[in-house]
């Protein structure tokens, strides 16, 4: 059983009838689910991973004071803190009566607030540009179990969905670097008798090339722990991903072994750019990268995101 099972059947055996018999007033307000940072919210735990943060819970969200006052929501934790205190053999944590960081009664603006800095989740286009992958995808993750008010959703799926131009932008900015670390700079790492600095370069295109592609698949990329792991869920990736594996190991001091990585770029550079070509997001005709991350920028609409520094997404 996974943390999202474990949250789900612990709800549905205790939760469900606290929140039924004892809050049917401000039941039509609340939300629960279990979302959030940590491995068991993409349904990614196992037993490694029970030694911090797991635990029998979930999380109920509720809205504003002018709509369930503080005393009602004070009710609320209390009533969660007396819940069993083990389920299946699984000890819940010693947390306050108001819920630790990842399950009990929360807010609906505080969770939001905190995991992409925007109470109602309405984001500025630069605010979109400046959030991390993984904090877009902690955001959106694990499941909703009920939402009565509806407004905890509403928030959740207009995160899903980036604006074009934002999504635009990263993968421009993806693709320079793509180009530039991959491309470019590892092969003249390995002519330069730099392995360590070669293996440099892997990394940065490695993790560049998975952000393209799970923009590309309009997902985005967990923290890195779990990214491969999401990156082989995605359609048509198995292959992909065992070429962008391989590019993270192997000896750069070995002439056979950096040629072999350096037609590996080139393969996955092509399929992206045949991946790019068949979405109609690039006009440039060629191999390289770098025109086609320009030429995915030029297809951005809005003009001042358009004429932002191509790199303004990617953290550079």
């Amino acid at each position: 059983m996974n943390g999202l099972e474990l949250s789900m059947g612990y709800y549905e055996e205790f939760g469900k009838t606290m929140l039924e018999t004892e809050f049917e007033d401000i039941l039509p307000f609340l939300a629960a689910g279990f979302v959030g940072s940590g491995s068991e919210h993409y349904g990614y735990d196992d037993e490694i991973s029970r030694d911090h943060d797991f635990e029998p819970g979930f999380c109920i969200f509720l809205p504003g004071e002018d709509i369930v006052d503080r005393r009602r929501a004070f009710q609320l934790e209390r009533a969660y803190a007396k819940l069993p205190k083990e389920y299946f053999g699984i000890k819940r944590q010693n947390i306050s009566p108001v819920g630790g960081n990842r399950n009990g009664v929360i807010r609906t603006e505080e969770f939001y607030l905190k995991a992409v800095g925007s109470a109602d989740g309405k984001l500025s286009a630069e605010q979109w540009l400046r959030l991390p992958d993984y904090a877009l995808a902690e955001a959106v993750n694990g499941d909703i179990f009920f939402d009565n008010y509806g407004e905890f959703s509403k928030i959740r799926e207009d995160l899903i969905c980036m604006p074009e131009d934002i999504k635009l932008k990263r993968i421009a900015g993806n693709l320079l670097i793509m180009a530039q670390s991959g491309q470019y700079n590892f092969l003249r790492c390995i002519k330069h008798g730099e392995p360590e600095a070669a293996q440099l370069a892997c990394v940065e295109f490695v993790n560049a090339a998975m952000k393209t592609i799970f923009l590309l698949q309009d997902r985005y990329m967990p923290y890195y722990k779990w990214s491969f792991r999401a990156l082989r869920e995605l359609i048509g990736t198995r292959e992909l991903s065992e070429k962008l594996s391989f590019l993270l190991f192997g000896n750069n001091r070995d002439n056979m072994v950096a040629e072999h990585k350096y037609d590996t770029i080139e393969e996955i550079a092509s399929q992206t750019i045949k991946i790019l070509e068949e979405k109609k997001l690039t006009k440039a005709i060629c191999g390289d990268l770098e025109k086609h991350a320009y030429s995915v920028n030029d297809k951005i609409e809005d003009s001042v995101v358009r004429n932002m520094h191509i790199l303004v997404a990617v953290g550079e």
